[in-house]
């Protein structure tokens, strides 16, 4: 497959929603439709993950189409400036119909969050990635959906099961509850609230943002992350 390090940010954005598509195959262990993409354009290519809404199967608790729940996922941490999320399109024009198109992260697939939790120098990281799937209600933080590329940079990936509008928050990244939410990021949700409902209003429901909104005032008031319910172990399955 071709190296995707050098292309990143708006050069990938454009490759992934401009050039043509290739299938490779299907990813394994996905309970939708996860297939693995060649896409070139103008001397460039990179490989991507395309997951078709036609591949999706239904869920009782989720509307149909999950692939834009990916999306906005992206378009999230975008607004925020914290870059956890690869580049995520969606595609119109794909091999099986709409769907969304993520760039695939060259990782160190021996990794995930269990391995990688007591790295001090991740903590930060994974600070803002509770953040992050605290206010995306982020329903399948499996410890497999945290990856680290080659240069020590952590993405999220999988992030079809978010923004409901009812809390079902469940993830494996409990070690940090409890902890300070730095006010750096409490004051970019404050600014760019507006920004990030914006960004999403054509990719969730109304009443999701409304959601998604109380959501966002919740962690500016509360400063601190918070911490594991005795009664209720809110965590994904499997947990890798």
């Amino acid at each position: 497959m071709p190296e995707n390090k050098w292309i990143q940010g708006a050069d990938a954005l454009n490759l992934l929603g401009t050039g043509s598509i290739e299938v490779i195959g299907r990813m394994p262990y996905s309970s939708n439709a996860t297939l693995l993409v060649k896409i070139q354009g103008e001397g460039d290519e990179i490989a991507a993950i395309y997951k078709p809404h036609q591949g999706e199967r239904p869920l009782w608790d989720f509307p149909d189409g999950l692939y834009q729940r990916e999306v906005a996922a992206y378009r999230l941490s975008e607004s925020l400036g914290w870059d956890l999320i690869p580049p995520t399109i969606i595609r119109y024009d794909a091999p099986y119909g709409v769907g969304s198109l993520q760039l695939f992260i060259d990782a160190r697939f021996d990794e995930h969050y269990f391995t990688l939790m007591d790295r001090p120098e991740l903590a930060s990281t994974f600070i803002r990635f509770c953040v992050f799937d605290l206010i995306a209600n982020n329903t399948d933080r499996k410890s497999g959906h945290i990856l680290i590329d080659k240069n020590d940079h952590l993405w999220g990936i999988d992030n079809g099961l978010t923004f409901h509008e009812d809390s079902k928050l469940r993830t494996v990244i409990w070690e940090f509850g409890g902890a300070q939410i730095p006010e750096q990021d409490r004051e970019l949700l404050r600014k760019n609230s507006s920004e990030i409902s914006e960004s999403l209003s054509e990719l969730i429901s109304e009443v999701e943002l409304e959601a998604l909104s109380r959501r966002i005032r919740y962690v500016i008031s509360k400063k601190k992350l918070p911490e594991l319910d005795p009664e209720y172990r809110p965590y994904p399955w499997p947990l890798v």
